[in-house]
């Protein structure tokens, strides 16, 4: 069993937090270097001392393992910038947002000078800790059968199930947490909602009429069309560019896209989400190729067959998934490069797009 914070932070985004010590946080984990079964991962140690701003509470995380839901976290936010590099977990390129569980974690008072900052208490004893770092680099790989000698990491976005705990979409008050905490505002849930209510009279009225008028109305706001359509073909296309991160790219439009998938929206296996609509159109910059990531259900390392891209502010904002909504996890999307296109430098959109892609500002409408 873990050892808890005595006290809750109930942190909100913009909240103003210091990165507790090494050994602040070493005293707060078990024997499988977690918290609440949330592991503290090497990835981390580099922020311990420097300070942050909360950019999410995590009251909520998506099930990206077994199946599509919500699961409910107590205690942990996720802080401006901070991704998992990977260095720890065999160079996995995914780039997760990093949960921080609220014992590792200590208020800053706006404008309070580095000579104030109370000393960082001794801690018990190296001996007496129940995890140490030599343990935590250990704990990133799960003990296997030795006739398997394949490599099986362990890290956050593998134990979320073990961190969590179911949460029903139709449960309230997730909702008034979201809005408490700064991860979303009231206009961004009545708009979820009213869109909700839409698809229902989708199946009791004219179905094309309704679609239509949705995007007449969509375009005349500058808004997103409606996001669920797929694709007609047997066999996708693939196109190549050559790519590299810092190259910038104008996401094709929604119809283009459609052109290059199956019936399954997926495009040479991968999987093209409502999620990224409100994307489309827009000009970014490539923030990675990614080439291997960690299989969250078995722990093993992947290698991606294919391009896969992931683009600068460019992140799963969980406005169309109906039960995931407002999950603040931020994942990175998979691209294909036949859905992008090469822009130049002159581009009439690069002080637009480019200046609002900073993940904690921008929000699709």
């Amino acid at each position: 069993m873990s050892l808890r914070n005595p006290t809750q932070l109930n942190l909100r985004t913009g909240d103003l937090v210091e990165v507790r010590s090494e050994q602040e946080i070493l005293a707060t984990l078990d024997e499988q270097s977690s918290v609440d079964s949330m592991p503290f991962m090497p990835e981390m140690l580099e922020y311990c001392g420097k300070r942050f701003r909360v950019e999410k509470r995590a009251d909520k995380t998506c099930n990206t393992i077994t199946v599509m839901e919500s699961r409910r976290i107590r205690d942990a936010v996720h802080l401006e910038g901070l991704r998992c590099d990977g260095s720890a977990h065999g160079g996995c390129q995914a780039q997760c947002f990093l949960f921080w569980k609220e014992a590792w974690l200590k208020r800053v008072e706006e404008g309070e000078p580095d000579s104030a900052r109370s000393p960082t208490p001794s801690g018990p004893a190296h001996s007496s800790l129940r995890c140490d770092r030599q343990r935590i680099n250990e704990l990133t790989r799960r003990p296997e059968p030795s006739n398997d000698s394949e490599i099986a990491y362990r890290c956050q976005a593998t134990d979320l199930l073990k961190a969590s705990e179911p949460l029903p979409w139709w449960d309230i008050r997730q909702y008034l947490r979201d809005v408490w905490s700064g991860n979303v505002g009231v206009m961004d849930l009545v708009k979820v909602a009213l869109f909700r209510i839409f698809q229902k009279t989708l199946r009791i009225t004219a179905y094309r009429a309704q679609i239509r008028a949705y995007n007449c109305f969509q375009s005349w706001r500058g808004g997103t069309q409606y996001p669920y359509h797929w694709g007609t073909l047997d066999k996708t296309p693939r196109e190549t560019l050559g790519l590299q991160p810092g190259d910038l790219v104008q996401v094709k439009s929604h119809e283009e896209i459609l052109a290059t998938l199956s019936t399954k929206n997926k495009n040479l296996g991968l999987r093209f989400d409502a999620e990224m609509v409100p994307y489309c159109g827009s000009v970014r910059r490539v923030r990675a190729r990614v080439e291997r990531i960690i299989d969250e259900r078995t722990g093993k390392m992947i290698t991606l067959p294919r391009d896969c891209l992931i683009l600068d502010g460019v992140i799963c904002r969980a406005q169309y998934s109906e039960r995931r909504l407002f999950c603040p996890r931020s994942i990175y999307p998979y691209w294909r490069e036949i859905w992008l296109k090469r822009v130049g430098e002159d581009h009439p959109q690069l002080g637009t797009n480019l200046s609002a892609s900073v993940e904690v500002t921008q929000t699709p409408k």
